[in-house]
């Protein structure tokens, strides 16, 4: 086997920089909108975080009745001990969040681009700014988040290497179609969305006004990619109320199942001819399965009277326009030809707990090697089937 070729991650973060939108933001609004502050703070029984003389120095985001402190799960990178614990920017790897060092952090990590979520404020896909009572200033805030994203993590020497990733203003899906038309006008061609919108109180896509229809008609329009990361629903599967923690962290997956059945059987891909989505951090071995049953439900239950009216089998409005991507799946690879080969991205999830950082290459290369990827395979997973799904020859990054 040839050398693993350089890595394309779909799937990384960014902790925005404490001055992002307090530098951005009309002066009027400046002290109401998102802003860093550093104070001691500690778990409250009931209320989250809350300020406390004893407790621990960390940076906290603020804005509106939000107080979101900064924790070290979030840019987890170069540290070796996993913790819930809080931290400041001072702390934490200063590739998290700044452009030229993070591009370092990449080159030691075989990494020729990737594509960042946002992170602690924003959350995945914005729901901040849709749970805020202000809707003009949460606007405003989109709108410099992409700004940032675009005239500056991604521009100048992270051009070609930092791909930028936008948001939209979720509550209106005329805003959201026109931000994405922006966005495109600037060269972003990949928006985060949320992978469910009824657990953001939002209608599902299954609306009888079709209340989604703007914004993937915009997606569409432009070539731009629908990015849904797993907890972009703001809500994550368990078993119990009371079940720990990681009993979700090992049910992640699930969201992306249901989202992918939305889209298939909601007849989003199929009025959409053009619209591509990506599942970020959900991996893959569950797609065999999904696709064959809802073609078979499909098929059985066919008819207005089950509400089914998709023309076509629900898979093959897959093919070429669904991506998942991975970081830890065997058993995907060994079911790729029912995936489909070129639908399969990896990701490193930089600067995350679960990232593959500084390792990423050894890891790919075991995995590869696991599931007996032909060089090929190889190239298409590190860094091919990344290239296709967003279109990344407009950055000047090369197939080869």
């Amino acid at each position: 086997m040839q050398e693993l070729p350089r890595i394309i991650s779909v799937d990384d973060h960014v902790l925005e920089p404490p001055d992002l939108w307090y530098s951005r933001l009309p002066a009027a609004v400046r002290d109401t909108g998102p802003r860093v502050q550093r104070m001691r703070m500690r778990r409250g029984s009931a209320t989250g975080w809350v300020p406390d003389p004893d407790g621990e120095w960390c940076d906290v985001w603020l804005y509106g009745n939000v107080v979101a402190p900064l924790m070290m799960l979030q840019a987890a990178a170069g540290f070796e001990k996993l913790t819930m614990e809080l931290t400041t920017f001072d702390d934490v790897r200063p590739g998290s969040w700044k452009q030229h060092e993070r591009l370092a952090d990449m080159d030691l990590d075989h990494i020729e681009a990737s594509i960042c979520f946002p992170n602690t404020l924003p959350r995945f896909c914005g729901q901040t700014f849709l749970e805020q009572d202000d809707k003009d200033l949460g606007f405003l805030c989109v709108r410099a988040y992409n700004d940032w994203m675009i005239d500056e993590w991604s521009a100048g020497e992270g051009r070609g290497r930092l791909v930028p990733l936008g948001i939209v203003p979720l509550w209106d899906p005329e805003l959201a179609a026109a931000e994405v038309r922006r966005s495109a006008g600037k060269g972003c061609h990949a928006v985060s969305f949320t992978e469910s919108p009824v657990p953001l109180g939002l209608p599902s896509l299954y609306d009888k006004d079709r209340f989604w229809d703007p914004f993937f008609q915009a997606c569409n329009d432009t070539d731009t990619i629908v990015c849904m990361h797993i907890g972009s629903s703001s809500r994550m599967p368990t078993t119990a109320p009371d079940a720990p923690m990681i009993v979700g962290m090992a049910l992640d997956w699930q969201n992306a199942v249901g989202s992918l059945t939305d889209y298939l059987m909601s007849g989003t891909l199929e009025r959409f001819g053009n619209l591509k989505v990506a599942y970020s951090e959900g991996q893959v071995g569950w797609m065999p399965y999904i696709l064959e049953r809802i073609d078979k439900v499909w098929a059985e239950f066919n008819g207005e009277e089950f509400s089914n009216t998709v023309t076509v089998p629900p898979s093959t409005l897959a093919r070429g326009r669904v991506f998942g991507c991975i970081f830890d799946d065997e058993t995907g690879l060994r079911n790729r030809e029912a995936i489909g080969m070129d639908q399969i991205c990896f990701e490193t999830d930089y600067p995350h707990s679960q990232s593959t950082w500084p390792g990423s290459k050894d890891h790919l290369e075991r995995l590869c090697a696991k599931a007996g990827l032909s060089e090929n395979e190889r190239f298409k997973l590190a860094r091919g089937n990344a290239i296709s799904a967003f279109g990344l020859d407009r950055f000047g990054i090369n197939p080869s």
